[in-house]
């Protein structure tokens, strides 16, 4: 077949995801009879061709719409010790490199969301809180190896403006890393990805000059800091194409009470861009000072 005949390229969604597992019968135990999902396919196998490889079981859960998760069990092999102990860790990031590998399983709604918390917690497993991530809801458990496990459901549709803030979220990370790489040095502060973002916007809309300028994005996990700032005497807030400008010439605080936010959507309310430096911004507030340039 030609490249000319060929279709074009489309991903039609996960087919699997795969881990080891060095724990045979409680990782059957915790995905088919606690989680409830059926074991559809299991690979026996005398290695995969290096001397190295160990002989191996390959198994597979239904996790629902054709997708599987599957594990793989080697013969013979330890777990590794950075491993030892996870499994009885709370249901919470407290290894953010570990716990950046994860599954997360789509449920159809808040109902859903609570009776999978229910039957997770009559199989005495420990439960994370419902967490809200922006755009999802979601809640955690540990698996026998110490995996997290996410069941998540959709807060609202993606919709253009989300693919249009992540090109230039992206866009703004990659240049301040590559300033950074020049000066030498590397950046470890989201601020600077903040500032950079907010650079572009700004040459985008013809903007310049000092004070503070808090670039929004037109969605609903954000809208409550336009709102408050539409309200105050001291700010002046900006409509334009996918964004909201607040802008102001003092320094300006936010109280996440106030604006009734989540701690997930709260260290992540500037994602939009910010022109000023953020001197304070814990768990309660943020104070964000003006930049004079």
């Amino acid at each position: 077949m030609s490249a000319s005949t060929l279709p074009t390229p489309t991903l039609r969604g996960v087919d699997h995801t795969a881990r080891p597992t060095w724990k045979l019968r409680e990782t059957i135990e915790f995905y088919r009879d606690k989680l409830g999902l059926p074991l559809v396919h299991v690979i026996s196998a005398r290695g995969w061709g290096p001397a190295t490889h160990p002989d191996f079981l390959h198994f597979f859960f239904d996790s629902g719409k054709g997708s599987t998760i599957a594990f793989f069990y080697y013969l013979g092999s330890d777990q590794p010790t950075s491993l030892e102990g996870r499994a009885a860790m709370k249901p919470l990031p407290e290894d953010h490199e570990f716990d950046a590998t994860h599954t997360a399983w789509l449920v159809n709604g808040a109902d859903e969301l609570q009776a999978w918390k229910q039957r997770l917690e009559a199989q005495g497993l420990e439960v994370s809180v419902e967490t809200r991530h922006e755009v999802i809801e979601s809640i955690y458990v540990r698996d026998p190896n110490g995996y997290f496990v996410e069941f998540t459901r959709k807060l609202r549709p993606l919709d253009d403006i989300d693919a249009t803030d992540a090109a230039l979220t992206l866009q703004a990370a990659i240049e301040a890393e590559d300033a950074a790489a020049s000066a030498g040095r590397r950046v470890t502060a989201i601020d600077e990805i903040w500032s950079r973002k907010a650079a572009l916007l700004d040459e985008r809309n013809g903007r310049n000059g000092g004070g503070v300028r808090i670039y929004v994005p037109k969605v609903d996990e954000f809208a409550a800091l336009v709102k408050d700032a539409a309200a105050r005497d001291d700010c002046r807030v900006h409509s334009g194409d996918g964004y909201d400008c607040i802008e102001t010439d003092a320094p300006i605080e936010f109280r996440r009470k106030v604006l009734d936010l989540k701690p997930a959507v709260w260290y992540g309310l500037f994602t939009g861009g910010v022109h000023g430096r953020v001197e304070v911004l814990d768990r309660d507030r943020v104070v964000i000072a003006p930049s004079h340039a």
